[in-house]
């Protein structure tokens, strides 16, 4: 009997050890924006690498297999703008407080492999967003370092020009160059430029993008100068669709006229890139239904994920994805804009792609149907017959989420 048994685990082992992949996800339809890939396909995984992609790979060959059929089979999104620096202070805002989210409750769930902090830690307290935050997620989750010392932590903590030290955010950053992907700007509300100045200083620097989230002054600060004379190529304007009360930014939609201000193309010819940030009160139809009418589609779409944005009218990146969707932005452009060109921007192209080789951070969405409605902070409403819905997620060749348990096996014995 025990060497019944002996043999009959070796057969097992034999038999785990033939196996090719750990993980096949079969006949979903692929979109993979790097390799120009919009078509049925198999994915197969093993060691944590994406090992295969191709038309059809025998289920006989892995030890899980994904049924992603009438489903889209993605790279992991990427959200290049989240407030995941969560703790416990008290009057904080988002640097160490309760207003922002632990990462792994509210990434998986919606397809999200990697969050990027947009600026909740500065240089002095980088490292307790590191030791608290990074090395305690399974999320993959970065950073763009605020300008401001003590980082997002509101009030005149962020009014204070003498705590933006472009030498010593820099430093930090290049100590962290794994984890530090740039800088940003946020809620500044002088009529100075010394803020963003500063962030290109450090970015300069450290050879990193800076981020831009254009606060408000009375009168506004011309975005015009902002794009032209201050930010480089490949610096990011958060917040791009939005229309804050009292006149107190810019718009790049003219309001009055509907039409794309002309300075927007030229900085986009320049090479400055527009994100969503969506956040709490940072998103209108009234500049995005004209703005993606005339074809100026956002580069990146991010959530500005925290406690109040996540139970306001953004949600989570899926929803902010099926607004753009029933906007009329094509899907191969709406996962583009979620993986490969955040991981651009970010530079982090190891990352937003299916290529053989690449990490295995895939996501799987089905499309569901029925009467949804898509609204923004004005209360103005979209309605829709699809929204995205996240099926499965995979996390460096790991399952991670599973909605309705389309994995066979689900466990692993």
């Amino acid at each position: 009997m025990k060497y019944k048994y002996l043999l009959l685990m070796m057969l097992v082992s034999l038999q785990t050890f033939a196996q090719t992949y750990s993980i096949l996800i079969k006949g979903g339809t692929v979109i993979d924006p790097k390799n120009n890939i919009n078509a049925v396909m198999d994915v197969g995984i093993f060691e944590g690498k994406i090992k295969k992609v191709a038309k059809d790979i025998d289920p006989k060959e892995a030890r899980q297999v994904v049924n992603a059929k009438g489903m889209y089979v993605t790279p992991g999104l990427i959200d290049i703008h989240g407030h995941v620096f969560f703790g416990t202070e008290v009057n904080h805002y988002l640097s160490n407080s309760f207003t922002a989210l632990p990462p792994d409750g509210f990434t998986f769930r919606v397809g999200v492999t990697t969050i990027v902090d947009a600026g909740g830690a500065g240089w002095t307290n980088f490292d307790d967003f590191k030791n608290n935050v990074i090395f305690h997620s399974k999320t993959r989750v970065l950073s763009f370092m605020n300008i401001v010392g003590k980082g997002m932590s509101g009030g005149q903590i962020e009014q204070d020009t003498s705590d933006m030290d472009p030498g010593l955010a820099a430093a930090v950053a290049l100590k962290n160059k794994n984890d530090v992907v740039g800088f940003k700007v946020a809620h500044f509300m002088g009529h100075d430029w010394t803020p963003v100045d500063n962030a290109v200083k450090a970015g300069k620097l450290a050879n990193m993008p800076v981020m831009v989230d254009f606060g408000g002054s009375t009168p506004p600060l011309p975005l015009e100068d902002l794009f032209m004379k201050h930010l480089r190529p490949g610096d990011i304007f958060t917040h791009a669709y939005t229309l804050l009360e009292n006149n107190v930014r810019e718009t790049i939609v003219d309001e009055a006229t509907g039409k794309v201000k002309p300075f927007t193309l030229e900085a986009r010819k320049k090479g400055i890139i527009f994100d969503v940030g969506y956040g709490g009160a940072s998103f209108n139809y009234s500049q995005a239904i004209p703005a993606l009418k005339a074809g100026f589609y956002p580069n990146t779409i991010s959530t500005d994920l925290h406690t109040g944005s996540m139970n306001g009218s953004m949600k989570d990146m899926l929803s902010i994805m099926s607004k753009f969707y029933n906007m009329g932005m094509d899907m191969p452009s709406i996962i583009k804009a979620s993986t490969w060109e955040p991981a651009k921007v970010i530079h982090r192209e190891q990352l937003g792609h299916i290529s053989e080789n690449a990490i295995a951070d895939v996501a799987v969405f089905s499309m569901r149907k029925g009467n949804f409605g898509f609204y923004d902070k004005t209360g103005y409403k979209v309605e829709g017959k699809e929204k995205l819905e996240c099926e499965l997620t995979i996390m460096g060749g790991r399952i991670v989420y599973d909605l309705n348990g389309i994995t066979t096996p689900i466990y692993l014995k």
